[in-house]
This record gives structure tokens, C-alpha cells and sequence, in this order.
């Protein structure tokens, strides 16, 4: 009798732990200053736990995250969740002076979040200045426990992190510009895990190698964490077949090339199935506008197992700098599963619909260079940072702060993408929209050709929307609705808006809080291509947003 409760407890004190970790995620993330060696020189940056990129944060749909971030640098900290629907808890959504204020030096804020019906591949970052240049890293949400992937189970997984490197600090880049009221300096390269290949100056540059073997099937999580260009994906003779994107299962398509913008998020299976040998990764920017942009090619390698050291690589073709009809093949081949398990629950009917035209312009700066600043707007409305939480203002009714009087569409309409007005100013102001809990809100959103037209990766917090339609020119009221794809539209948290062309996305206004929508080209974030949507409480506390947590930062 002894024995078999000795054994019972033998058994629980094995298992109890394996029960909490699957149901509680742990994550302690110290932000802590680390000398890194690129491009052939050497810089301070600023990483979690020193790592870069950083660690990969791992749980199960339906597990509560609990991630203490505690701050050893001298700059203003905080960490965005990148596409986490955040559900009533809006505190812990990360966007400085939208949801909190930042976690100074020497302090800590605990994030406590629960990935309610999300799986696949997301990301997080510093949402603070440009700090997420460096302070990022990859989400995987696993499904739950015995539920299997729509799609073959791979033999392995596998993540590739995009992004940009700057020689120079990037705090500094971005302070110049704010001061002369210029475009920042461009990045010096392009990074696949951290590393960017060969580079002109430096061709001793190190390279990511992706291993494989041959004849196995690997799941690629491939996350552009890029703070301003969007990037082309390619593998040298390997096709990709794509079978999720923003932790949201699509239908499975067939690429050689992959498109994604900053904050954008892919999940793509590979066949290692052309022998041995090596094999070039190359990341490449978009850009087919005037827009200077970084045109390094980022270099790694796919690498067979048993290849022979000296195995010459075989090459590819990167996408043209201005590919912009591989980025609408691209855009337009995805469509949600939409199956029994995981259907596309688009809005059908709408409370709220809503015009943003997005673009930039000049204002007046007696300090700058030229006596003007470059500056970004929605509806012609220039977001300015406040110095309280947006969240915090709205839960205790702190007056002052912002309006809830963003406008529903251009108070001054135009010919969007023809000859732009010859007033290039545009509004300040903290302003939000109100939209009542469960209301439907389709938004069409459209790029004008205001001193340069440019394809717009645009994010909403707190949410995941229904790209219902997408087009070149002016969105056309009439005519264009009639071709919205309402059956299985591709289901994401960030979108990019075609150069002088537009996007119309369709949610569930299901979250209350307030939530950040903004470009996520952190160049446009900073001049101001931001807003914020206040989405009241519903009915009872399961309908509204939690009370703030004790520990919340305070300015």
C-alpha cells in the first residue's frame, strides 16, 4: 500500500508540472545593453536577455503568458505583443502612451496575457522609438494540445527573422531626423537571424545557414521584424507553400517568392527535395515608388546535410526593387482556410464605415533645416503622442488627454491619387474614433500621392480584420464593393495599402480598450500615421476591460 502511494506520488510530482506549463507560460525578459559585430564594426544594442534577435517566446492556444520585462537600460522600455488579440486585457497590448507608460530604468512591468483562439506564428517588439530595430523576437502559438496542424505535419520547424542593421545607434538616427525635419538615414543592410551575408566593405559578413535533410518537410515561421522596408523571401530552387499568415491558417498556395512588410508574419512548409548541395536565402526591399530604401540583398544559406564544404552555392533571381505585381500574385493568392474547424466569420453587415486616407505632407518647423518638418497624417490628422496613457484616460476619465472626434473620412475631399492639393500641411491632434462593443466596422483604406506615393504596411492592435478588397487609383464607392471578397477574405493583423491604391478591411469591434492603428513603416509612426479606435465596454464583466494591473508603469 506504502509502495503504490509512494508511486502515485512519484507520478503527480512528474506530472503536475508538465499540466501548469502547458496551461501557464513563464518568460523573464531583462533588457540589458550588448556589443554586437556587424557589417564589420561593432556598435552597443539594445536586446532582451543579449540576445539578437531575441528570445522566442512559446506557448499553446489558450495558455496564459506571464512575461516580466525588467529594464537595466537607460532608455524608456516597453514590449508589444505583435498581433496578440490582447481580449479585455488591453493593459498588456505594449504601445507606449496608448495602453501604458513605459517602463523607465531600473523599473519592471509584469505582462499577463491569454492567446484566446490564435495559432501560427506572430512577433514581438519594443514599441518605443525606433528601439525595436533590435529589441525583437518571434511568437509561436502551437495548437492545442492533440489538435493538428490543417496542413502535413512537417518533420521539423524552423524560424527565419528578417530584418535591418544600422551601423550607427538608431536612437540617434531617428533623433537627427526629428531635429532636422529630414527623412531618417536609410539601413545599412538586411538581416536573416540576425546576420546579414556578404555586404559590399565586408564580405567576410557572417550568413544564417538553414540545415536540412534531404527528403524531410520543414515548417519555415518567417517573421519581418524590419523597421521599414518590406521584403521579398526567396530560396534557390525550392518552391513554398504558404499555410498561414498572422497566426491565421489560409489555403495553401504554391510561391517561389514570399512578400511581407514589417510586422507581417508567414508560415510556409518546404520540401527539401533537391539533393544534396547549397542553396541561396535572399531577402530583398520593395519599394516602387521615389522612396529611398535600403537595396541590400540580405544573404544565408539552405544547406543539405552531408553537402561537401566547398559545393558551389546555386544562385537565384531576386524579385525587380519595384516588383509590384509579384507583390499583388503575392497578396492576392491568400484566402483564409474557411473551413468547418477555422471559418472566416466576416462581417456581413456594417455599423461603421469608415474612409482613412493616409499619406504624408510638410508643415512649418522654424528649428529644421529647410524651416519645415516631413510629417505623416491620417484624414489629415498628424497623431500627437500624449504624455498619459490613452487607456489610463479613458478608464479613470481623465479629461484633457485626447478627443474621441477622429473624423470618419477626409473633412476636405480630393482627387486622392492624382494632382495633390497645394496645401501639403496637415492637423495635429490626439484624437481617437468610438465604436460601440460588437459594432461592425468595414475601412477603406486609401494611399494618396501627396509628395510621394508609397505602399503602406498599416497594423491594428487588438484585433484581426478581413481584407475584403484591394485595388490601384481611387476607391470607387459604388463599383468596388461589388467585388469584395466576403466568402473566404485572408485574415490578418497588418496589411499593406498598394502605392497611390487602397485596401478595405471588415472587423468586429469584439475587444473593449483602446487600440493603436498606425503604419507600420516606423518612419510614418514617427511623423504621426497613427490614430486610435476606443471601443467601449459591452454588458457585464466579461464584455469589458479588466481593471489595470497594480504594478502599471506610471509617467
Amino acid at each position: 500500500m506504502v509502495r503504490s502511494w509512494v508511486h502515485a506520488l512519484l507520478f503527480l510530482s512528474v506530472l503536475f508540472p508538465v499540466l501548469v506549463e502547458c496551461k501557464i507560460r513563464h518568460y523573464n525578459f531583462t533588457v540589458v545593453l550588448k556589443n554586437i559585430t556587424r557589417l564589420c564594426s561593432t556598435k552597443t544594442i539594445v536586446t532582451v536577455n543579449g540576445k539578437f534577435p531575441g528570445p522566442t517566446l512559446y506557448a499553446r492556444e489558450g495558455d496564459n503568458v506571464l512575461v516580466r520585462v525588467t529594464n537595466h537600460v537607460q532608455h524608456n522600455v516597453t514590449i508589444h505583443w505583435h498581433g496578440v488579440r490582447q481580449l479585455r486585457t488591453g493593459w498588456f497590448d505594449g504601445p507606449a502612451y496608448i495602453t501604458q507608460c513605459p517602463i523607465q530604468p531600473g523599473q519592471n512591468f509584469l505582462y499577463n496575457f491569454t492567446l484566446t483562439g490564435q495559432r501560427g506564428t506572430l512577433l514581438w517588439h519594443a514599441h518605443i522609438s525606433w528601439l525595436r530595430s533590435t529589441l525583437h523576437g518571434a511568437i509561436v502559438i502551437l495548437p492545442k494540445k492533440g489538435v493538428p496542424y490543417p496542413f502535413p505535419k512537417p518533420d521539423k520547424e524552423k524560424l527565419i527573422i528578417l530584418g535591418e542593421w544600422w551601423k550607427a545607434d538608431t536612437e540617434a538616427v531617428v533623433s537627427q531626423a526629428l531635429q532636422t525635419g529630414q527623412p531618417p538615414n536609410i539601413s545599412d543592410a538586411h538581416t536573416i537571424n540576425g546576420h546579414s551575408g556578404p555586404v559590399p566593405n565586408c564580405s567576410t559578413a557572417g550568413a544564417h545557414t538553414l540545415h536540412v535533410a534531404d527528403g524531410k518537410t520543414y515548417l519555415l515561421r518567417v517573421v519581418n521584424a524590419a523597421v521599414n522596408d518590406e521584403l521579398f523571401f526567396k530560396i534557390a530552387g525550392h518552391n513554398l507553400t504558404v499555410v498561414e499568415v498572422d497566426a491565421a491558417y489560409t489555403k495553401p498556395f504554391e510561391t517561389d517568392t514570399l512578400f511581407l512588410g514589417p510586422g507581417q508574419t508567414t508560415t510556409a512548409l518546404l520540401k527539401a527535395d533537391q539533393g544534396i548541395g547549397k542553396y541561396l536565402i535572399a531577402i530583398s526591399p520593395f519599394m516602387d515608388t521615389v522612396v529611398a530604401v535600403d537595396n541590400l540583398t540580405g544573404i544565408g544559406y539552405l544547406r543539405y546535410n552531408n553537402t561537401l564544404a566547398f559545393t558551389p552555392t546555386t544562385l537565384t533571381s531576386t524579385p525587380p526593387i519595384n516588383g509590384t505585381s509579384v507583390t499583388s500574385v503575392f497578396s492576392e493568392s491568400l484566402r483564409s482556410l474557411n473551413s468547418k474547424e477555422y471559418p472566416a466569420t466576416v462581417p456581413l453587415t456594417v455599423d461603421h464605415s469608415l474612409f482613412f486616407t493616409i499619406g504624408v505632407g510638410i508643415n512649418p518647423c522654424a528649428t529644421c533645416v529647410n524651416g519645415s518638418r516631413a510629417v505623416a497624417s491620417i484624414n489629415n490628422v498628424s497623431f500627437v503622442m500624449p504624455t498619459t496613457a490613452l487607456l489610463q484616460a479613458h478608464y479613470h476619465g481623465i479629461s484633457g488627454v485626447f478627443t474621441d472626434d477622429f473624423p470618419a473620412k477626409p473633412l476636405i475631399p480630393f482627387n486622392y491619387t492624382g494632382t495633390p492639393p497645394t496645401n501639403l500641411q496637415t492637423m495635429n491632434g490626439t484624437k481617437a474614433y468610438r465604436l460601440a462593443y460588437n459594432s461592425t466596422v468595414q475601412l477603406v483604406i486609401q494611399g494618396n500621392t501627396i509628395l510621394a506615393p508609397e505602399s503602406h504596411p498599416t497594423h491594428l492592435h487588438g484585433f484581426n480584420f478581413f481584407a475584403v478588397g484591394r485595388g490601384v487609383g481611387n476607391f470607387d464607392p459604388e463599383k468596388d464593393p461589388q467585388k469584395f471578397n466576403l466568402v473566404d477574405p485572408v485574415e490578418r493583423n497588418t496589411i499593406s495599402v498598394p502605392t497611390a491604391g487602397w485596401t478595405a478591411i471588415r472587423f468586429r469591434a469584439d475587444n473593449p480598450g483602446v487600440w493603436f492603428f498606425h503604419c507600420h513603416l516606423e518612419v510614418h509612426t514617427t511623423w504621426g500615421l497613427k490614430m486610435a479606435f476606443l471601443v467601449d465596454n459591452g454588458k457585464g464583466p466579461n464584455e469589458s476591460l479588466i481593471p489595470p494591473p497594480s504594478d502599471l508603469p506610471q509617467c
